[in-house]
C-alpha cells in the first residue's frame, strides 16, 4: 500500500529553521509529484510547495517564496522541505501528498487531490 511518512516538525523561534522530510513507499509509477500543504486551525488548507519527481519542476506558495526550498532524493524516495526565516504565521500542521495532479494546485485546479495520497501530518510551531 502507498504510505507517506513525514518527520522534522517541531517548535522553533521566529527566524529559525526546520527541515521536513517525506518518504514515499508503494507508489509504482514515476509520473507523479510530491507536494507540501499546511493547515492552521480555523484556516483553509494551502499549498506550500510542490516538486515533480520526473522533471524536477518546483512550485511555491507566495507566502513562502524565498524562504522555503523543496528538494528530492529520488534514490531514497524522499522529498525535503527546508524552511528558513520562519514566522509565527507559518505555524500549522504540514502534510505531504503524492499523486499525478498534486502540483496542479498552483495552476488553480480544484482537482489537485484526485488520485492523491496523504501523510499523517507533522506539527510546526513558530513562537514569537
Amino acid at each position: 500500500e502507498v504510505q507517506l511518512v513525514e518527520s522534522g516538525g517541531g517548535l522553533v523561534q521566529a527566524g529559525g529553521s526546520l527541515r521536513l522530510s517525506c518518504t514515499v513507499s508503494g507508489f509504482t509509477k514515476d509520473d507523479y509529484a510530491i507536494g507540501w500543504f499546511r493547515q492552521a486551525p480555523g484556516k483553509e488548507r494551502e499549498g506550500v510547495s510542490c516538486i515533480s519527481v520526473s522533471d524536477g519542476d518546483t512550485y511555491y506558495g507566495d507566502s513562502v517564496k524565498g524562504r522555503f526550498t523543496i528538494s528530492s532524493d529520488n534514490a531514497k524516495n524522499t522529498v525535503y522541505l527546508q524552511m528558513n526565516s520562519l514566522k509565527p504565521e507559518d505555524t500549522a500542521v504540514y502534510y505531504c501528498a503524492a499523486g499525478p495532479w498534486i502540483c496542479s494546485y498552483y495552476s488553480g485546479s480544484s482537482y489537485y487531490t484526485q488520485k492523491g495520497y496523504w501523510g499523517q501530518g507533522t506539527q510546526v510551531t513558530v513562537s514569537s
